[in-house]
């Protein structure tokens, strides 16, 4: 059994106008399905303070209701199809549903979402709940761009494309494939937060990628062609000769992709020379014999 509108919205039968729409406010901003995701509880005491207004929101209506003409639905009663005066032709409709002495209830929504969020129109249909979910993608696939396909908590699945050079906390929005809208009205839609999960060597800046490589004695000595892995795919890089550890090559075009502009950062590669896990006798012999120690004086610039 219905419960009656006024209860509902916790009004007396002599509440004003402003009254009910206070009341009714109130509860919407309470339970509305985008601020209680989820909840099929607070969504189901949004639907039914939305029936209540919708009866003691609408002046023709409300006036019937407390005649006795229409019950707690909203319905007619048997025996009041016409037998009061003016007949069914008696109380007129405006062209915004009937809601005389009210705004259109969009209005409250716009009140209380900032014109945004779900939304009543004039002939009872309401806007469907916007649906938040969060998917985690690799740091390469954030890159490069990956296609998914995800099941919402509805259980539906639905095929996402992150688009190359998403960052991590940004969102993709998929209009139209939230929650269904009620008596008619639009559906929401998906918003998806995506997070990007760190990668073990390939650090970032903006859209700049820093990658630390290590390189051996002789290719920093003599100066050798390596390949350095960037997002895109390893490339040919020419270690210039004699080149000393924390020196820094600038690859044009090898960072990430900014996802408004199009435009591509660099990468920087930081070079950095490792010797060998254990040093052989040639090896030693030789630098024992080398006087570059002399010469070179690597620490002058700390005295």
């Amino acid at each position: 059994m219905a419960t009656d509108p006024y209860q509902v919205l916790g009004v007396k039968r002599g509440a004003s106008a402003e009254e009910i729409r206070k009341a009714y406010r109130t509860l919407a901003k309470k339970y509305h399905p985008d601020r209680n995701p989820g909840n099929k509880a607070a969504e189901e005491k949004f639907k039914t303070a939305s029936g209540a207004f919708d009866i003691l929101g609408d002046a023709s209506k409300k006036a019937k209701f407390d005649r006795g003409e229409l019950d707690a639905d909203g319905n007619e009663r048997q025996g009041f199809g016409g037998g009061y005066p003016g007949g069914p032709q008696g109380a007129q409709r405006n062209g915004r549903g009937g809601q005389q002495g009210f705004e259109d209830i969009s209005d409250i929504f716009s009140d209380l979402f900032g014109g945004g969020g779900a939304r009543r129109r004039g002939g009872g249909a309401m806007r469907g709940g916007d649906v938040r979910y969060r998917l985690e993608v690799s740091f390469l696939e954030a890159a490069r761009g990956v296609k998914k396909r995800v099941t919402m908590p509805d259980g539906r699945t639905l095929d996402l494309t992150v688009p190359a050079g998403l960052r991590s906390g940004q969102s993709l929005r998929l209009r139209g494939q939230g929650d269904a809208g009620v008596n008619g009205g639009p559906p929401g839609d998906v918003y998806v937060e995506v997070q990007v999960s760190q990668h073990k060597y390939f650090k970032t800046d903006g859209t700049t990628v820093t990658v630390e490589v290590p390189i051996t004695l002789s290719e920093a000595v003599l100066g050798k062609r390596i390949n350095v892995p960037t997002v895109h795919g390893d490339v040919a890089v020419k270690i210039p000769k004699g080149a000393s550890s924390g020196m820094s090559l600038r690859l044009k075009g090898k960072g990430l992709k900014e996802t408004k502009s199009g435009a591509v950062g660099d990468q920087i590669v930081k070079l950095k020379i490792v010797l060998p896990e254990k040093i052989d006798s040639a090896l030693e012999a030789f630098i024992a014999k080398w006087d570059g120690d002399e010469t070179q004086k690597p620490r002058k610039s700390l005295k």
